[in-house]
């Protein structure tokens, strides 16, 4: 097994962008593909290792860009900056989406008919919406993420499995946004799971996070468990 990457550039309008794409050169043949959408901060070296371990699992691992080629903030007030324009225009974050979906499933190593979504963080965010707007997933999943419904969706019936991994301390998604979520998945007639971990706060997976007094801290354990339910998932969803 060798595990291979590439960036690859595509556009959503005149924007260009840049995926980081990770495969296993000892298979042959399309495979599952999983698309990983960043935190607020851009596509960064986490989420690349991210398509690394999924590859190494024997999927095609597509790290995702939402900013631009080589746009990255480097603090909050940069990576507010980024993101708040996504999340005061959800059909451009859905859009957008939308362009690194087709952009990964157009890939060689992939086979179109089994892509899945995933997501830390904002990143989750966005896998949520894709799969509140796309019929072409068979998997969405968010690590920590944010459960605000975009209000373009009402109405929309989700095709895709839901699998979202919470912490139940995280200041970010209160226990009314989860159940908001709730609601909303079962009116919109998908299979949905949200697991919560307990003691545990925003950006879990991630053990550059220690900023406790911001609501953010790496939790091993629940970094673990939801590892394994993400496996277990994807298992599922690609049988």
């Amino acid at each position: 097994m060798s595990i291979q990457h590439r960036l690859v550039e595509y556009t959503d309008g005149d924007t260009l962008l840049e995926g980081y794409l990770a495969y296993d050169d000892a298979i042959s043949g399309p495979r599952p593909c999983v698309i990983i959408a960043h935190t607020w901060a851009g596509r960064s070296d986490f989420e690349c290792a991210q398509a690394n371990k999924l590859a190494a699992l024997g999927y095609v691992g597509f790290a995702l860009d939402m900013y631009g080629k080589g746009v990255l903030g480097s603090d909050p007030d940069e990576n507010g900056a980024l993101m708040n324009p996504f999340m005061e225009n959800r059909p451009a974050l859905q859009q957008r989406m939308a362009a690194a979906l087709s952009t990964a499933s157009q890939q060689p190593e992939v086979d179109a008919a089994k892509m899945a979504s995933t997501g830390y963080c904002f990143g989750g965010l966005c896998s949520l919406d894709l799969a509140r707007t796309s019929g072409d997933i068979l998997g969405a999943v968010s690590f920590h993420g944010l459960f605000l419904a975009p209000g373009n969706t009402e109405g929309n019936k989700i095709s895709a499995k839901v699998l979202c991994l919470h912490g139940h301390e995280d200041p970010m998604v209160p226990v009314e946004s989860v159940i908001a979520l709730e609601k909303e998945l079962t009116a919109a007639g998908a299979d949905w799971q949200i697991h919560v971990y307990g003691n545990t706060l925003h950006a879990f997976t991630n053990p550059a996070a220690a900023s406790p007094e911001m609501g953010m801290a790496y939790n091993a354990t629940a970094e673990r468990r939801s590892w394994a339910s993400l496996v277990n998932f994807l298992e599922e969803i690609f049988e």
